[in-house]
């Protein structure tokens, strides 16, 4: 039995060379890969406020005390919402195809992957699925660590450096090692 005409570029799957997403959303991306580049990317850390004003043009909810450094990633600045005092530190990569929270005073350090997205093992085709990250207040996601899709880091909570973490956190509390294990609880108040 011979195979048929290959399906148009249109009816592919990803796993065939299909688009993830629509054509609308991958023009809105590169629009803001472009704007970040051209009035964004080379500013100096002093200059949160500009680097917010540009977010917001894409969507972005952020207070006006928050701060993203200009070496940070975001995938999708409307799915992005950051409250009083947050902060995303340099070359944080924040993969946001659902949508990511970071609550007041939650530090996000250099070099942490915030990852909402991840494919279906399960599935041949590897669909792509994705659920949305929360960062409690007080949180500290430590240098180079990994937060997945779904994980919810409690009130005061820590991963430690190169943390993985695929489980929610509970408050107050310090997690190290891959995957992500309670160390102990934190002796602090809020």
């Amino acid at each position: 039995m011979q195979a048929g005409p290959a399906s148009p570029a249109r009816n592919k799957t990803p796993m065939e060379g299909g688009a993830s997403f629509s054509a609308r959303h991958r023009c809105y991306r590169a629009a803001f890969g472009i704007v970040w580049l051209l009035l964004a990317r080379w500013t100096p850390p002093c200059c949160h406020g500009w680097r917010r004003w540009v977010l917001r043009l894409f969507g972005a909810r952020l207070h006006s005390t928050s701060r993203i450094y200009s070496s940070a990633r975001i995938w999708c600045p409307a799915h992005l919402l950051m409250d009083c005092h947050a902060t995303i530190g340099p070359r944080v990569n924040c993969y946001n195809i659902a949508p990511l929270r970071i609550a007041a005073y939650a530090i996000v350090s250099q070099d942490a992957e915030l990852v909402t997205g991840s494919h279906d093992p399960d599935n041949p085709a590897h669909p792509l699925v994705a659920a949305p990250i929360t960062l409690g207040a007080h949180s500290w996601i430590a240098a180079g660590a990994f937060v997945g899709p779904g994980v919810t880091v409690g009130r005061g909570a820590v991963l430690g450096a190169r943390c993985v973490c695929f489980k929610d956190c509970e408050e107050a509390s310090i997690y190290i090692g891959n995957p992500a294990r309670l160390l102990r609880r934190r002796n602090i108040t809020f």
